[in-house]
This record gives C-alpha cells, structure tokens and sequence, in this order.
C-alpha cells in the first residue's frame, strides 16, 4: 500500500453556507468515486478557501460525509490579484494501491479550468 497525494478544486457560485455544502461534498465525492477510495484510505486533508468565501468551513463537510477521526484543516488560499474567485480545494493524502500516474484529480464547475494539464477533468453539464 502506497501513500499518495490527490487534489480537488471547486468553484461556488455565491458565498452561502447552503452551496458550500453542496459543492465541498460534490467535490469530496467526486475524488473518493474516481480513486476507488473509502473513508478509511484518507490519511489527512488540507483543505483551503479563496478570501472571498466566509459561510462555512470546507472541513465541516468532510466531517458530516464521515470523516469523523481524519485529521482535517482548513487554511486561506493565496489572495492573488487576478485569481480565480470562490475556490476550494483540497489535498488529501492517501492510503491506495493505484500507481501516482492512475490518481485522478478533480476539478468541478469554473475550477477545471485551474489544472487541465494535471487533472482529467470532470466537466460538468452545466457549463
């Protein structure tokens, strides 16, 4: 068993505690899906937000998703000008048998746009 590392990245349309919600799990899910993973193969996650996104922590959907004894953390992201608003991400270490080259990376909505060169890329229907 190898420890690997995989990201994520969502955009949110509004800053709402109701959107944070749906789009942190939507992302979580999406990683864990494409990764074959289960709550038991994270080690940690860092997860960080854009300075323009206050309504809720990303990790408090970790934990209503289950991951009740993962080390979580929550940090803001770089204020760069020019960056893409409403960002989370997130970097999850990993218990997995997957080589680095098969860990799919994901990026959701206006965040796919962050990584096409790393990621295979959800898109998603709505844009």
């Amino acid at each position: 068993m190898a420890v690997r590392a995989v990201r994520g990245a969502t955009q949110l349309e509004t800053d709402s505690q109701e959107h944070m919600l749906e789009r942190v799990a939507e992302m979580v899910r999406d990683v864990m899906a494409s990764n074959g993973l289960a709550v038991a193969d994270f080690i940690s996650i860092v997860f960080t937000a854009t300075s323009d996104l206050h309504a809720e922590f990303p990790a408090y959907v970790a934990r209503r998703l289950g991951f009740d004894d993962v080390p979580l953390l929550c940090a803001r992201e770089l204020d760069i000008d020019g960056a893409m608003p409403r960002v989370v991400r997130m970097l999850a270490h990993i218990e997995t048998e997957l080589p680095r080259a098969q860990i799919t990376h994901t990026y959701l909505h206006g965040a796919a746009a962050l990584r096409r060169d790393l990621a295979r890329v959800h898109a998603q229907p709505d844009e």
